[in-house]
């Protein structure tokens, strides 16, 4: 997809939401099923059947998808997803390259060890390295409005409201 391409598929999205604001608020959904016994979930969402357990930090074995792994991976590739995009209006000559997700966890907090220890992550570093003839002054803006625009990185940047619930069934 070239810069005009990407801006015909934009364009009519970006005139409805401007025209019915209503139109743009789109609900995402992920839901996991409970394997209690295994002290697992199973995602039923975007990779159907993912089995998603406890960090081997934290008492797993590592047979099973960790969910801080999991969201450093939708980090990574919200941002490169942008990042094509961006890159792509702009007109820049990027043809690949790498972006890089790390974060510390301290696992005292989660496992109950010490509670003036966070339970999460502490820090999360992202990593970009460009490929292609992109200038430092493009490489800057590119980063900026990659930045700007990244959905998952604005949400840990500014949390939303959140709120948890339960029900049972006897």
């Amino acid at each position: 997809m070239n810069a005009d391409q990407l801006r015909a598929a934009q364009a009519p999205l970006k005139t409805r939401y401007r025209e019915d604001a209503k139109t743009a608020l789109v609900t995402l959904r992920a839901v996991g099923r409970l394997d209690i016994e295994r002290q697992a979930c199973t995602i039923e969402t975007a990779r159907p059947g993912l089995p998603v357990g406890l960090h081997p930090a934290a008492g797993g074995d590592g047979s099973q998808a960790c969910s801080g792994d999991m969201l450093l991976e939708a980090l990574v590739g919200c941002a490169g997803v942008t990042l094509s995009a961006v890159a792509t209006a702009m007109g820049l000559p990027v043809t690949g390259g790498t972006i890089t997700a790390t974060g510390d966890v301290d696992f005292r907090g989660t496992l109950g060890v010490s509670k003036e220890v966070p339970v999460g992550f502490t820090e999360v570093r992202l990593q970009f390295a460009l490929e292609g003839a992109v200038s430092p002054e493009q490489a800057a803006k590119l980063l900026e409005l990659t930045e700007r625009y990244c959905v998952i990185l604005q949400t840990l940047k500014q949390p939303p409201r959140l709120a948890a619930s339960t029900t049972s069934t006897y």
